[in-house]
């Protein structure tokens, strides 16, 4: 899909991703641009150097989802590309408290599922549409310094997955987005294992966001390691999990 002419909803687009996804958007001609996010202070001068709207957002409720979606048709009278991108992480494993479990779930796979029910439909019955997951590297090889992170950013694959399995012959394109480092505000100190590869800048994924999508791939990998990374944990899973144990012992101190 080309995105010249076409009407984007992008959620978490007040910084890092989502903004460099939108200003990207914008100079790929987009009709229309409606950016979502809690940070208000941050999303309303995006919006501005877009020429799109900002909406408040809460992607956890999906009654905050219907109302973006909503407001989007009310402006635009439709949506063409739905950028299901807000994200959050946490370090944690089992102390990890049932609300926090509770919250990544919703933010991470509910926030898609919400958005597809109140898209997909009819974007089919308009004879198609453009539905992108940002998930994570994580979502394939899991991450060792958080469990909810990880498992539930696994979640937002397996649901881009079924997507593309259940609607793609009708007209729905579906991708998914899996970086490893990306230097936005979730980056921290060295990028902790997500960043044995190097950190990318969010505008660099921008690209390749938009270069995947021309093409209508399913997997969008800023860093294309991940896929031999991928390929290894496939062949041999018993030995990717002893390299995955190293890698938690040398980022958790765990010296065992």
């Amino acid at each position: 899909m080309e995105l010249k002419g076409k009407v984007a909803v992008i959620t978490g687009a007040a910084s890092g991703i989502g903004r460099a996804a939108a200003l990207r958007f914008a100079r790929e001609g987009a009709a229309g641009l409606v950016l979502a996010d809690l940070n208000m202070a941050g999303l309303k001068p995006v919006a501005e150097e877009v020429k799109g709207l900002a909406v408040a957002c809460d992607v956890s409720r999906e009654a905050d989802i219907k109302r973006l979606v909503l407001q989007a048709e009310e402006k635009y009278g439709r949506i063409d590309v739905y950028f299901s991108n807000a994200g959050i992480i946490r370090r944690g494993g089992l102390e990890a408290s049932d609300a926090e479990w509770e919250r990544n779930w919703r933010i991470h796979v509910m926030a898609h599922v919400w958005a597809a029910r109140a898209v997909v439909e009819k974007m089919v019955a308009r004879g198609g549409g453009y539905f992108l997951v940002t998930a994570s590297a994580a979502g394939l090889l899991n991450i060792v310094e958080s469990a909810t992170y990880g498992v539930t950013k696994h979640g937002a694959v397996a649901f881009a997955e079924w997507l593309a399995i259940a609607y793609g012959r009708r007209g729905l394109r579906v991708s998914c987005l899996c970086p490893q480092a990306v230097v936005t505000g979730m980056y921290k100190g060295d990028g902790g294992s997500a960043g044995v590869d190097g950190a990318l800048s969010a505008e660099a994924v921008a690209g390749d966001i938009v270069r995947v999508m021309a093409e209508e791939h399913f997997l969008v990998l800023p860093h294309p390691t991940v896929l031999d990374y991928m390929r290894n944990k496939t062949k041999d899973y018993d030995r990717w999990i002893g390299g995955m144990q190293k890698l938690y012992a040398k980022h958790q101190g765990d010296k065992r």
